[in-house]
């Protein structure tokens, strides 16, 4: 093992990756409005170079950063200052990345079907895109693979759709790694894909699904964002656009949408992890999107699944005012979670975005909610915080799985509610 570590370093070094060596997470407990302030100020100091992995919202909920190492002492000096408590959730961050970079190097092997893939390790775009083609070629009576648009950097985008037939069926979404660092969800994408088609034709509740209604899921939605990851930089957010006036790359495609743009709860900064971009849908990603949804007019779920803090949430996160159909979306929120619950004990709070977590401008399921689509939620899966977005791949399977169950809850309920 030691001699593939030292090669996964040196491979690291050839391939000049960001390293993160001595970097840690830091999570800090803020005890009221004033501390709140305080690391609000923290988050403002560009030279610090933090990255909020859980920013700072209410009183009471913990605040997740990675600093780098140079910053540390500084950052430690300051709360210890102020007296605002704060424990270490990751010693060094690179040490988890060379453990994942190890694991995705000693699974790597071309799989010859679906059967034979590897659902319990972590993949790279091109072998994602390969899983999509085998699947579809496996089967080609329920499963096509749509391009829906293309990336900045012109990559093609693909959804994947399942349908047993009939014209423009009332239809559910999924989006997985819209952010692309948070690769449990692109891998748990992989795993529901694989699912529905086991799925269909064996389990009489899903069966029922599906022979009323298509899927559509969209497993990797930030492919430039998910690209990068794996080639520079593992801990990658945004896009990689380019903004005019600014040497920093990227938005971030979840305060892109036309719901609330640009309001509290996103940044006009393009150097902050939540720049909103120049404009609404200016993210070829976002936009892609939203034209499908738009020319489509039937979409009558759709679900947004980002990670970590086990949580789902509904609308909304720009603004306190509930959502119309709040009693009902709290209603089979806790419904999805207990049905999560139910496999590994996994507990996930639930509640409108703004409530549950914190305000948030120009986000996903805010504007499809905003077009009518009644079941919008937003899932965060695993951790609360032990690995964050760097969840051993030893957890992608079970995760994947109490999901499911979730988001089968989710479907069951749009089936036997229609609107």
């Amino acid at each position: 093992m030691q001699g593939l570590l030292i090669f996964s370093l040196l491979l690291g070094a050839v391939l000049g990756k960001e390293d993160f060596v001595g970097h840690q997470v830091l999570r800090i407990s803020v005890a009221d409005e004033a501390q709140v302030q305080k690391v609000t100020e923290l988050e403002d100091l560009e030279h610090l170079q933090l990255d909020f992995w859980r920013g700072p919202a209410q009183p009471g909920s913990p605040v997740d950063v990675r600093v780098p190492f140079p910053s540390l002492q500084a950052v430690k000096v300051f709360l210890e200052a102020h007296g605002i408590e704060y424990t270490i959730m990751i010693e060094d961050v690179q040490s988890l990345l060379d453990e994942e970079e190890e694991q995705m190097f000693a699974f790597q092997a071309r799989a010859a079907s679906t059967d034979t893939f590897n659902y319990a390790t972590y993949h790279t775009l091109e072998e994602i895109y390969g899983f999509m083609d085998m699947l579809v070629a496996e089967h080609p009576n329920l499963v096509s693979k749509l391009q829906i648009g293309k990336t900045y950097e012109g990559r093609p985008i693909y959804v994947l759709k399942f349908s047993t037939g009939g014209n423009n069926r009332p239809a559910i979404w999924i989006d997985t790694g819209i952010h692309s660092r948070e690769w449990v969800t692109q891998a748990s994408g992989i795993w529901f894909a694989k699912k529905i088609t086991q799925d269909y034709g064996q389990n009489p509740a899903f069966t029922a699904i599906l022979d009323k209604m298509d899927i559509f899921l969209e497993i990797v939605t930030n492919p430039d964002g998910f690209a990068f990851t794996h080639s520079k930089n593992r801990l990658w957010r945004k896009t990689r656009s380019l903004t005019a006036g600014s040497s920093c790359v990227g938005v971030d495609p979840n305060r892109n949408w036309d719901a609330g743009f640009g309001k509290a709860g996103a940044s006009s900064n393009p150097c902050s992890e939540t720049y909103h971009g120049k404009f609404a849908n200016s993210e070829t990603e976002v936009k892609s999107i939203v034209d499908f949804v738009k020319s489509h007019g039937n979409i009558k779920a759709f679900i947004s699944i980002h990670s970590y803090s086990q949580l789902l949430l509904y609308p909304y996160g720009y603004t306190t005012d509930p959502a119309q159909d709040q009693a009902e979306l709290d209603e089979l929120a806790k419904s999805a979670v207990t049905a999560l619950a139910s496999l590994y004990g996994t507990k996930f709070k639930y509640g409108s975005i703004i409530k549950a977590i914190y305000r948030a401008s120009g986000g996903t399921i805010d504007w499809t909610y905003n077009q009518g689509i009644k079941y919008s939620y937003t899932f965060e899966l695993r951790d609360t915080g032990r690995y964050g977005f760097l969840l051993p791949a030893s957890q992608i399977v079970p995760t994947a799985q109490e999901t499911w169950l979730a988001l089968l809850t989710i479907m069951d309920h749009t089936l036997k509610h229609p609107y």
